[in-house]
């Protein structure tokens, strides 16, 4: 059994030396394209997978852009508790009170997703998330260091840690927020935490 601590130490070894630039989505005439492919199909629908990039999506095109991503259903271990989903972490943390953090914990894909609305409360105010009734600030080291251990933490689900693995092609997240303000994982931060992941693993 891999000791999570070291491998945790050496990923974020790792990602300090890790050059990474994102991908830029272009408009000619009226439609989105990434390194020259198009995003949308012919039906306007998101294309998931193509030779050059996986576009991450739960209801993209193509079996690599549903199963890299955050709603998909890996369990696992993370401090002691126990997740269905990556994406119910970071629906979790919206919720001041433990006993109601540790059900969203229990919700996987869009179901922890769409949870949020039983939340009266609204980080983006003040930018304060918690973990287990403690405040983390969203701008802060504190938090990046949490999800660089909740990510090590999902890697160790075998299924995600192979798909990762075998994935050979830049991943990108075209529907991802922008700003720190906006979203508790921007899409610039998890382009960046899947690449670096799946070329830590190799």
């Amino acid at each position: 059994m891999r000791d999570i601590n070291i491998e945790l130490e050496k990923f974020k070894k790792f990602k300090s030396n890790y050059n990474f630039k994102q991908k830029e989505i272009e408009e000619i005439n009226g439609k989105q394209y990434c390194e020259g492919e198009p995003l949308l199909d012919e039906e306007g629908k998101e294309i998931g997978d193509c030779e050059k990039w996986i576009n991450v999506g739960y209801k993209y095109k193509g079996p690599y852009a549903k199963v890299l991503s955050n709603l998909f259903p890996y369990e696992f271990e993370f401090k002691g508790k126990k997740l269905k989903s990556i994406e119910s972490f970071f629906q979790g943390i919206k919720f001041k009170d433990i006993d109601m953090q540790n059900l969203v914990f229990n919700y996987s894909g869009l179901d922890s997703n769409h949870i949020k609305v039983c939340n009266g409360y609204d980080w983006k105010q003040n930018g304060i998330l918690f973990w287990q009734g403690e405040e983390i600030n969203r701008f802060s080291k504190e938090y990046d260091d949490l999800v660089d251990e909740l990510y090590i933490s999902a890697i160790q689900n075998p299924l995600y840690r192979n798909i990762l693995k075998t994935t050979n092609r830049d991943i990108i997240h075209t529907m991802g927020g922008e700003t720190k303000e906006e979203t508790v994982f921007t899409r610039y931060e998890f382009e960046l935490q899947l690449n670096c992941l799946k070329d830590f693993l190799k």
